[in-house]
């Protein structure tokens, strides 16, 4: 198996000495997120995110199928990540590192676990048809971040998704293309956004959304998944023991971030939608009670 090449030691000294300086490679403070942008497909439900170097692509997809036997008046949300040697040639297809199981249990308790998508509105028929949704998460490039980035990017894919409209007559369901009916958006309990901490220098040098070169020579790291309102997880790798007073700072440190890349994700579906009305549906709706 293909591992990544390591981090040579005067690269690791130069890192680390700047960060006793609180100085960045990258020039950006210690509290800093690298730019974040967002760009939608054609289609609804897909996303590409770029942040710095990282960049991911978030495809979401609808299928009916039957309700699991245990949660028969709910449907089923499921995520699948691939970290293939497109993004690292530390990665390879069919053989999961420790590093992807990781980024795949986060992102679980992150969104499906704290229910982000109320799944009983996703039934169509009590124990016999449901709404299936799948996010499928592809790592374009690897430079850090990767489970910050990855919940940032399904969680703007699950808002810009819009899964076809359905009547149900008895035990008869319909599905109505988009030209037939206009397409229903997923209920969206609230918008849960990953913020990763690394720790250096015993804990005494903390930095926000580290890039893959101070990700290699951190000590621990702690994952927090916030929302608008309140704390979801927390996860910690690695290191000594954290301090409950710097937890706490970082607790508030994220809520600010997240509340603050919410409010840019808002913004680049607030200007998506602007783009598809234009001449599109509403204006044919238009013309025809003019009629």
């Amino acid at each position: 198996m293909p591992r990544e090449v390591e981090i040579s030691n005067i690269e690791r000294n130069f890192i680390l000495e700047a960060l006793e300086q609180e100085i960045r490679v990258d020039g950006r403070a210690l509290d800093q997120l690298r730019s974040l942008d967002l760009e939608f497909g054609e289609e609804y439900g897909t996303v590409t995110l770029r942040t710095g170097k990282t960049r991911v692509h978030v495809q979401i997809s609808a299928e009916v199928t039957k309700p699991l036997e245990d949660r028969k008046f709910e449907g089923i949300f499921t995520i699948v990540t691939e970290l293939s040697p497109i993004a690292s040639p530390a990665f390879e297809v069919g053989r999961p590192t420790e590093q992807e199981v990781i980024l795949s249990r986060i992102l679980e308790k992150a969104i499906r676990r704290s229910r982000a998508i109320d799944t009983e509105s996703l039934c169509i028929i009590a124990g016999a048809k449901c709404w299936s949704i799948r996010a499928d998460v592809h790592f374009l490039d690897a430079d850090g971040g990767l489970i910050d980035a990855s919940c940032i990017a399904i969680v703007a894919a699950l808002r810009h998704f819009r899964r076809p409209d359905v009547s149900v007559d008895g035990e008869n369901v319909t599905i109505y293309t988009m030209a037939e009916r206009v397409p229903v958006p997923l209920s969206i309990m609230h918008h849960p956004v990953c913020i990763t901490f690394s720790f250096y220098h015993s804990g005494d040098i903390i930095l926000l959304d580290a890039t893959r070169s101070e990700e290699q020579v951190r000590e621990a790291e702690v994952i927090l998944t916030v929302n608008d309102f309140e704390l979801c997880q927390v996860a910690k790798l690695g290191g000594g023991a954290v301090d409950a007073v710097v937890l706490l700072k970082c607790i508030n440190t994220a809520l600010a971030k997240g509340r603050e890349i919410n409010g840019i994700v808002a913004k680049k579906l607030a200007e998506d939608s602007t783009k598809r009305d234009v001449g599109g549906l509403i204006a044919e709706l238009r013309a025809e009670n003019e009629r």
